[in-house]
């Protein structure tokens, strides 16, 4: 079953937080906070301005974002926890490539 969400909604896949600290303690899933970073799975059309017309997303599929501990509505589509919410509730966009330049 395929899921696109309406107007300006956006479906996230959360990134999985890691299991140890950096001092190699392991974390149980009793105390683990719920990650706040995700990847962009499905984005909507859009939404109208009062014009009607329509305004496209600044966020894209693939796209690695930041949101709200709170943010959206958890779902399970096809066994896969998904989290649908408003682009609005996006805090931002990482960018992947920077991180990687600064490695190298």
């Amino acid at each position: 079953m395929g899921f696109r969400p309406l107007h300006d909604r956006v479906v996230v896949k959360r990134i999985e937080a890691e299991q140890k600290t950096a001092g190699g303690i392991i974390i149980p899933d009793s105390v683990k906070e719920k990650p706040q970073q995700g990847e962009v799975v499905s984005v909507g059309p859009g939404a109208r301005n009062e014009k009607g017309e329509l305004v496209a997303l600044d966020v894209k599929a693939g796209d690695l974002v930041l949101f709200g501990k709170w943010s959206g509505t958890e779902v399970k589509i096809d066994g896969q926890e998904l989290l649908i919410m408003k682009e609005s509730d996006i805090l931002g966009v990482l960018d992947v490539s920077a991180n990687a330049q600064k490695a190298a």
